[in-house]
């Protein structure tokens, strides 16, 4: 996560807070269903745009989401999350393209590590920023735009918290 800190710069730590203090609230099954979803209507499409006719991500969500609706077993989808990480570190020669990419692969593979449900929104708000931004701007351009990244996955998560839930999730997150 510091070599992505530092490639978003500064983000609004205020957003880091609210989604922290949302998180702990949820258990894991909650956050694992939130980060997919998120993921795809978010970060999917970007990574479509970069690579246009490659399914594994698309393929890696479905898995996970007929998972988490309790159509699977979990060894039957670690390879697939396990490929799709592995596509995400292929894409070293397009930025936008493996922020994206890695931004859905993280998200999937919370569905079995929920304590990094969030790892995955620094990797989307880095290809958001890059394609809405291109790669040649300032920080100050991929800052506004991480925040309000940020901004969208806090209001995401209140729509799907369940209040008072019985085994929330601890995690750890320095902004």
């Amino acid at each position: 996560m510091p070599k992505l800190r530092k490639m978003l710069g500064d983000v609004n730590s205020a957003e880091c807070i609210a989604l922290m203090r949302l998180i702990e609230t949820q258990n894991e099954k909650t956050l694992a269903a939130w980060a997919v979803g998120y993921a795809k209507d978010n970060f999917l499409g970007i990574y479509e745009n970069e690579c246009p006719g490659n399914v594994c991500l698309r393929d890696t969500i479905l898995a996970c989401e007929e998972y988490l609706k309790g159509n699977g077993k979990l060894c039957e989808i670690k390879p697939v999350i396990k490929e799709a990480g592995q596509l995400a570190r292929d894409l070293a020669d397009n930025p936008t393209a493996q922020a994206a990419a890695r931004a859905v692969s993280t998200a999937c593979a919370s569905v079995h590590t929920p304590t990094s449900a969030l790892g995955f929104l620094f990797y989307g708000a880095a290809a958001a920023a890059y394609s809405q931004a291109g790669l040649e701007q300032g920080a100050e351009v991929y800052d506004k735009i991480a925040s309000k990244e940020l901004e969208k996955a806090v209001d995401s998560l209140k729509q799907v918290c369940v209040p008072d839930e019985v085994h929330p999730v601890k995690v750890k997150w320095n902004c």
